[in-house]
């Protein structure tokens, strides 16, 4: 969960934990999220109805995002602290009988995979864009390698990433889709492309009048890895996905998470 500063220089939150678990919940499912952030953060304003486990630090994390004809320019003001195994217990995370779905969203490669380990569940979802970051001194983000992506791939059960995390470079999805069991490469208005079984899909985006397109891919993850948990085949749950992540366009910020009503209009017009 991070702070978002807006062209004005004020915050509003946001991350990839806020706006897939307000999804989650949106979806009917029980969710809890494990992040780091100061007390000045209201976290269960953000996230009603939603268990936190809060990793105490002295900031949260801070993005900046300007988006230019050439695409989004991106700066990381502020790290909240890491998120590791050992901070499970120091933010009191009571392990369920049962998980479903465990999400890593890494944001700004503050969270450690090996969570996996110490969070079984029945499916591993990945969303790897922060651990695919990198920044200069002056905190602008730039694109880099996913050194453990050969560990973690074969172990998930589904990733998703945007055009922007890879480069454009359409041969490195294609390795990494050989690598792990589905794998989707969103692509804001020109949909989404789905890797599974050996074969790829290149599915349309839903028409839509674009507010603000942050945490979209966020919001196609949550639902496209319940979908898929849920017995939707990866092309009935892309497009799914895709519905639903239009709808999210249409607002600014935490307010385009959608609500049950808009999901159970996307899920009807299929």
């Amino acid at each position: 969960m991070t702070q978002d500063r807006l062209p004005d220089g004020s915050l509003t939150p946001g991350g990839t934990a806020s706006y897939a678990a307000r999804t989650a919940r949106a979806l009917g499912l029980r969710t809890a999220v494990l992040t780091s952030a100061d007390d000045s953060l209201d976290l269960s304003a953000i996230l009603p109805d939603v268990e936190i486990y809060r990793v105490p630090a002295a900031t949260s994390t801070i993005f900046e995002n300007r988006y230019t004809s050439d695409g989004r320019v991106q700066f990381l003001h502020a790290r909240a602290a890491l998120l590791t195994p050992e901070t499970l217990w120091s933010a009191g995370f009571v392990l369920p009988r049962h998980i479903g779905i465990l999400h890593l969203g890494p944001v700004a490669r503050e969270c450690d995979p090996a969570l996996a380990d110490h969070i079984p569940a029945d499916f591993l979802g990945l969303t790897p864009q922060g651990w695919m970051r990198r920044w200069d001194g002056a905190g602008r983000v730039a694109p880099g390698p996913w050194e453990e992506a050969e560990t973690w791939l074969p172990r998930a059960d589904a990733v998703v990433l945007s055009e922007e995390d890879i480069g454009g470079d359409e041969a490195l999805a294609a390795r990494w889709a050989a690598q792990t069991r589905v794998l989707a490469v969103t692509r804001g208005a020109c949909g989404c492309s789905v890797y599974a079984d050996g074969r790829v899909w290149h599915l349309p985006a839903f028409p839509a009048r674009e507010v603000d397109p942050t945490g979209a891919g966020d919001i196609f993850a949550a639902v496209f890895f319940t979908c898929l948990w849920q017995g939707d085949d990866p092309v009935r749950a892309a497009r799914r996905a895709n519905c639903i992540a239009a709808v999210s366009v249409t607002r600014p910020g935490l307010s385009g998470t959608p609500t049950p009503a808009e999901i159970a209009r996307c899920l009807g017009q299929e």
